[in-house]
């Protein structure tokens, strides 16, 4: 192991929501490649940012012992969309100015070259710098919104090891890439790391083959799903059951009136309601009409 670039013990962020990540123990040194693994959500870009002194945290110590310079990190440090590739590798550089002689001897040499041959040739001598000179997948007439998920990854990285830090950083390595593609960027940060440098790379799997030294962050706690909140039995509870009566001792005459152990109780039939007497016929019948004869 080198020197150590960065430390963090027991490093973690609190929000009034909840925890983004907690209890982070690692250290990094020059030539060291670490990945920060988990799923979407587990706080990966928040602790990359704390790590480079670019984000805050409210738990544990973290102690940087060197410069940090980020690479391509989505939505916080990202390409500019008009610019060439060789533009934003000479625009940096003229940015960054002269390295002052009393840096010099902690700047990388291939730093050191590519700020001095920013007039002449700084996209070739930026791409040597960071030893992708073989097979660098990109043109120097690119521009930025026409870059591919890999291209914007490279060219973060060319770009951050212009000023000779000592840890570069790097979110969401393997997002947008095919696994060829994911293979060769691994292979690059582990070739940057082989330089000198301490990398810190956050993803959401690492290779196999990868030497990464690997941090893997908790999964965030489950959502509930719509259907599960449609399905979840809103009833009330059943009441509960009436006690019941105790069963007599063996041989016990039951008392009168009551009824026997273990036989529900007979419902007493309800009382038949007098039905009224049917109407009564008037008519007078024939025996009823008096015979009386008429003399003519």
């Amino acid at each position: 192991m080198g020197d150590v670039v960065v430390e963090a013990r027991e490093l973690g962020l609190r929000t009034r929501r909840g925890w983004v990540f907690r209890d982070v123990d690692l250290t990094a040194a020059r030539g060291d490649l670490h990945a920060v693994v988990g799923p979407p959500g587990s706080g990966r870009t928040s602790l990359l940012l704390a790590l480079a002194g670019r984000f805050p945290t409210t738990h544990g110590r973290l102690l940087p012992h060197g410069t940090s310079a980020l690479g391509h990190v989505p939505g916080v440090h990202e390409p500019d969309p008009a610019l060439t590739v060789a533009e934003h590798v000479r625009e940096r550089l003229l940015l960054l100015g002269p390295v002052p002689h009393r840096r010099r001897q902690l700047v990388p040499v291939a730093a050191l070259r590519a700020r001095c041959a920013y007039r002449r040739d700084a996209f070739a001598t930026a791409i040597a710098g960071a030893g992708l000179t073989d097979d660098v997948p990109f043109e120097p007439a690119t521009r930025g919104r026409d870059l591919t998920p890999l291209q914007r990854q490279v060219l973060g990285l060319v770009l951050a090891t212009l000023s000779g830090p000592a840890l570069i950083v790097a979110d969401d390595v393997d997002a947008g890439s095919d696994p060829a593609e994911r293979a060769w960027l691994w292979a690059a940060l582990s070739h940057l790391a082989d330089r000198g440098y301490a990398v810190i790379a956050t993803a959401r799997t690492v290779e196999p083959d990868s030497p990464a030294i690997v941090h893997r962050l908790g999964d965030p706690p489950p959502v509930p799903s719509l259907s599960t909140a449609l399905t979840r039995d809103t009833r009330p509870p059943l009441p509960p059951m009436p006690p019941t009566a105790p069963e007599p001792p063996a041989g016990a005459e039951p008392p009168t009136g009551a009824e026997p152990a273990g036989q529900p109780p007979v419902e007493a039939e309800p009382p038949t309601r007098a039905q009224p007497p049917p109407p009564r016929d008037t008519t007078p019948s024939v025996t009823d009409v008096e015979t009386v004869e008429v003399t003519p």
